[in-house]
């Protein structure tokens, strides 16, 4: 999504896989000061779109995020394109499609938690629906400006990438978006860059250390006497401060960067609490994930 186009973005067609995380990207658009609404007849879109220009033409209108899926009235993946098309007509603005995605087992795990009943399932196995759903929504996918793996994500690291792409400033600056994680549950999936910090010292093996974490100073301390820790801090800085402004120049508006060791709670906690100081003190605006850590 180039930079001039998130500037005069004025509607975003949230879609993708059912159970992906749809309501909570619309609730994360509501906090972005979007009109966020659910499920609307495809039919009323350019109609809700143009009333919304009207209403509002006397300053800044507020742009819209629109929830459609499946469950859609008149939903159709071509007939959605074809609105997307038309949306782009409506006033001066754009339309954006951002496409939710998760793996097919997640999304299984998902519905036998909540024990909703997928739209596509109502008389056979969850995992047939997905798999169906899935086939019906390829072309969507392949067409959708934005796509978002929610597979793996903890709670939060959705709407901190939607703030970084859509919130006010993000077509003009990068916002930095860190997560640390342990490597036993997984690299995290929307993860731009990931640094591994296994080869330091690990407090784990310390007795007065073991059940703190990397945002206790003594954690700290003892990850900051390791020799080797200065010059890989220096390094991985001076790799970051040219890249920056390249993948702001390519229209990203948020990266996401994470630090991963063996339990999630010391060395890669420590690590990126500090990138993220070194970030605020150059003037970026940063959001911190601790994915292993209790929130």
């Amino acid at each position: 999504m180039s930079t001039d186009s998130k500037r005069r973005l004025t509607t975003v067609l949230v879609t993708g896989m059912s159970g992906a995380g749809k309501t909570s990207a619309l609730k994360a658009f509501e906090d972005l000061n979007f009109e966020a609404i659910d499920n609307v007849p495809l039919s009323l879109l350019e109609t809700l779109a143009a009333g919304r220009q009207r209403a509002d033409s006397g300053g800044q209108p507020r742009p819209l995020a629109v929830g459609v899926d499946i469950r859609t009235r008149d939903f159709d993946v071509e007939t959605v394109l074809a609105h997307h098309a038309a949306l782009m007509d409506v006033g001066n603005g754009r339309a954006s499609i951002l496409f939710l995605d998760c793996n097919n087992e997640e999304l299984r795990q998902r519905y036998e938690v909540t024990r909703h009943r997928h739209p596509l399932a109502q008389d056979r196995p969850v995992a047939d629906g997905i798999v169906h759903e899935r086939r019906l929504l390829t072309r969507l996918r392949d067409e959708a400006d934005l796509v978002i793996d929610t597979t793996g994500m903890a709670p939060g690291e959705l709407k901190g990438i939607l703030q970084g792409q859509f919130g006010d400033g993000a077509a003009e600056s990068l916002t930095i978006f860190l997560t640390s994680f342990s490597y036993r549950r997984g690299v995290p999936r929307a993860a731009d860059l990931v640094f591994d910090v296994r080869f330091l010292a690990n407090p784990h093996y310390e007795t007065n250390l073991r059940e703190l974490t990397g945002l206790d100073d003594p954690v700290g301390a003892f990850i900051e006497a390791d020799n080797v820790f200065s010059d890989f801090f220096d390094h991985l800085t001076t790799l970051l401060v040219p890249l920056l402004p390249r993948y702001l120049a390519e229209g990203k508006s948020y990266l996401t960067l994470a630090v991963g060791c063996t339990g999630g709670k010391h060395r890669s906690v420590f690590t990126a609490r500090k990138l993220a100081n070194w970030f605020e003190n150059r003037g970026q605006n940063v959001q911190v994930l601790h994915r292993e850590l209790p929130n």
